[in-house]
């Protein structure tokens, strides 16, 4: 499995924003968040962080977010909305390396991950990362697909739930990249998260058990 360049995002910034407004997506954002725990002036980090979607919707809590990704062009775009918010005296946005990641030991109070773990070709690697820069009794929260997500088993759930036009397209994205990637069953990545160093590890499957939402203490 190759590991993905940057560049490759850069011309699917509007895409990857637009589907972080979905439906789907957003009721799975904002079900991490409550399971990340109260972000009231907690210092609050997104590994993969795409144009910044998750992070605004708990920024008004927090003392500060910030956010990583491996592509500039979703870099400048959250950029550019944070200071259209008025948000950049709280808000930091870097282009980094999710395995690699440029900041020290214990930094950060709740730690976060959506839709990355998955992409990469060893998740231990970017599993340990997040660990190091999460302060000892701090949380943390990821979204992967599931072992059971396919684009057979997405177009079923699209078509018992009525997703149609764009809401359907990203979930079948998803599905088509999960299945060239990593895909966990619920004691699959509890296992990996123990191994790296987490505790307190829990599941929760969603999306009629097509995803699956990971959350764990340091």
């Amino acid at each position: 499995m190759r590991k993905m360049e940057g560049s490759e995002f850069d011309e699917l910034v509007t895409f990857f924003d637009n589907m972080a407004q979905t439906n789907w997506l957003s009721k799975l954002h904002n079900r991490l968040i409550e399971l990340s725990g109260d972000w009231t002036n907690k210092n609050v980090l997104d590994v993969g962080s795409g144009t910044g979607r998750l992070l605004l919707r708990g920024v008004d809590k927090t003392k500060t977010v910030t956010g990583i990704d491996l592509s500039e062009g979703m870099v400048q775009k959250s950029k550019k909305l944070y200071s259209e918010r008025k948000l950049t005296h709280k808000s930091n946005f870097k282009v980094g390396d999710a395995c690699h990641l440029p900041y020290a030991n214990e930094l950060f109070d709740i730690s976060l991950s959506t839709c990355v773990m998955f992409l990469l070709p060893k998740p231990e690697e970017g599993l340990t990362e997040i660990l190091r820069v999460t302060k000892t009794g701090g949380k943390l929260a990821f979204l992967n697909p599931s072992f059971y997500m396919s684009v057979e088993n997405a177009e079923k759930y699209a078509t018992k739930h009525g997703l149609e036009g764009f809401e359907k397209e990203t979930l079948l994205k998803w599905a088509n990249a999960a299945k060239k990637r990593h895909r966990y069953k619920s004691d699959q990545f509890h296992d990996l998260l123990l191994k790296c160093g987490a505790s307190s590890v829990e599941s929760e499957e969603h999306l009629d058990g097509l995803a699956l939402i990971t959350y764990a203490k340091k």
